[in-house]
């Protein structure tokens, strides 16, 4: 749906100032689209593009779990560019600890980030693709949506629950013209796993040992991750631009092998299954 006079995309993403929403931008304004950013920080967003053409950039300051100012910021992006053709939500941050040393307070800042914040940016854009017939929504999950680790509990409740919402959100909308996908990176060589984008417990428990080896080799692992950020950029725009991708788009080697690790473990889950689940119907007449 580009406009008519520029051919460029507007588009809408979320988590602008690091990491894959960082080199998303940079992609997207190098080519030429406008782009309406929400960040915490416009000013680390800003000094992160120093340099770059920024004439095409809209950089709003959004706390995602504010409804109020989530819809304004829309508003805001569709009154300097029109309508919006593309929406990104891709803001995130990591956590490991044991489910049982995660407090309740943790729990509702992750989900307020993952899910919640989703949801107000899809309330308040939805309905001018509605009335446009056509937009593209990606959902920034993770292959931790799709399988779990000891210690990863929290992320992945976020992720999963993402990944149910957005797969009934692409059934609902698909007669509006406005198409849906899920991005699942693997591990990419970003800030994930800093301190800037990790979060830890309070207080650690003794019992589990394993969880702790978990964080300690995630915690060695920047500069290692197999995944380039910027290639995921282009892999995101190329989602876009195709209309074409499936609605569980992997991104990584790494992201590959674990999902089909997972379909495997899943299908033998089934199988497993197959002699107790059919004793509970009720019998016919």
């Amino acid at each position: 749906m580009d406009h008519p006079t520029t051919g460029a995309k507007t588009w809408f993403v979320t988590g602008a100032s690091r990491g894959l929403g960082l080199a998303l931008v940079t992609r997207l304004l190098e080519r030429g689209d406008n782009v309406a950013a929400t960040t915490r920080s416009p000013e680390r967003l800003a000094a992160a593009l120093d340099g770059a053409d920024t004439d095409r950039l809209l950089p709003l300051r959004v706390d995602l779990a504010d409804e109020r100012r989530v819809g304004a910021a829309v508003a805001q992006a569709q009154e300097r560019f029109g309508g919006l053709d593309a929406v990104v939500n891709n803001a995130g941050y990591g956590f490991l600890a044991a489910v049982e040393e995660v407090t309740d307070a943790r729990a509702r800042e992750m989900f307020d980030v993952q899910v919640f914040g989703v949801w107000n940016v899809l309330r308040a854009v939805l309905p001018g693709m509605r009335a446009r017939g056509g937009g593209h929504i990606v959902n920034v999950s993770s292959i931790l949506g799709l399988t779990s680790f000891p210690g990863w509990g929290l992320y992945c409740a976020g992720k999963y629950a993402l990944e149910g919402l957005t797969e009934s959100l692409a059934a609902e909308v698909a007669d509006h013209g406005i198409r849906v996908n899920l991005v699942e990176p693997g591990y990419m060589r970003t800030d994930f796993l800093r301190p800037q984008s990790l979060g830890l417990p309070d207080a650690v428990l003794d019992a589990y040992p394993g969880v702790r080896e978990m964080t300690e080799a995630h915690l060695a692992m920047p500069g290692t991750q197999p995944g380039d950020p910027g290639r995921a950029a282009d892999a995101v725009i190329a989602v876009v631009d195709s209309g074409a991708a499936p609605l569980h788009q992997l991104l990584g080697s790494d992201s590959l092998g674990l999902a089909e690790v997972r379909v495997a473990a899943l299908t033998a889950d089934i199988g497993a299954s197959r002699a107790l689940a059919a004793t509970t119907d009720i019998p016919a007449a």
